[in-house]
């Protein structure tokens, strides 16, 4: 197997995962809704970043420490439940204090600045991703089989990591200029409080999920 071959077989692997629904596409999608484009796409990317900051670490192997650590996979995953836990929980008393307000339109929730938008979007997305432990051992399980004989393992996990990220940028790209044609629709103050029910309880139950499920 070559390097172009290693590349587009990945590819098929991560473009399926990335297809597959989940929290990061419960966090774009509600960020669109309920908070900026330009929110949304610095989630996307945070997202992304994450990714490659655990393809970074199966090359070099601290995601073998995750794999072979079951207190250091433990601390993380209950870490990674905590955070998304409280991220769920506040989706879902912000979508009841929203409830309790008067009927008019949805107030969209948005920091004081493009600037801050973006980071508090970026810091969500990375936080969410470098506290899920399962993206570190999916890396360290398929990097190893896609690396070419007399290949740099670091070379080929930023590579077949930047691929899952392009992938996954595409895919969340799409949704959030989707989101935006049916945004008339989606902004009301009941649709907001709806995606911000669906995305809470989808992030709590990523949570709980990820603290009480066994190691892989």
């Amino acid at each position: 197997m070559n390097l172009t071959q290693a590349l587009l077989s990945f590819a098929v692997v991560a473009g399926l995962l990335t297809l597959v629904p989940g929290i990061d596409t419960a966090l774009v999608l509600r960020a669109a809704v309920a908070r900026s484009r330009t929110y949304a796409f610095a989630a996307a990317l945070g997202i992304t970043t994450g990714l490659m900051a655990w393809g970074i670490a199966a090359a070099v192997g601290v995601s073998a420490l995750l794999a072979a650590s079951e207190l250091a996979y433990r601390i993380l995953s209950m870490a990674g439940a905590a955070y998304m836990v409280w991220l769920g929980a506040s989706l879902l008393w912000k979508s009841r204090t929203k409830g309790l307000a008067a009927e008019g339109p949805a107030a969209v929730e948005l920091p004081a600045s493009s600037g801050r938008q973006f980071l508090r979007g970026w810091l969500t997305g990375t936080g969410t991703n470098l506290l899920n432990p399962k993206v570190g051992v999916f890396y360290i399980a398929t990097i190893p089989q896609f690396i070419p004989a007399g290949t740099s393992p670091l070379l080929m996990g930023v590579l077949l990591a930047g691929m899952h990220c392009v992938l996954g940028l595409v895919w969340l790209s799409a949704l959030i200029v989707g989101t935006g044609f049916a945004s008339k629709w989606l902004k009301g103050r009941r649709s907001v409080q709806i995606i911000d029910r669906i995305t809470g309880t989808a992030l709590v139950g990523f949570g709980v999920k990820l603290a009480l499920e066994p190691r892989l």
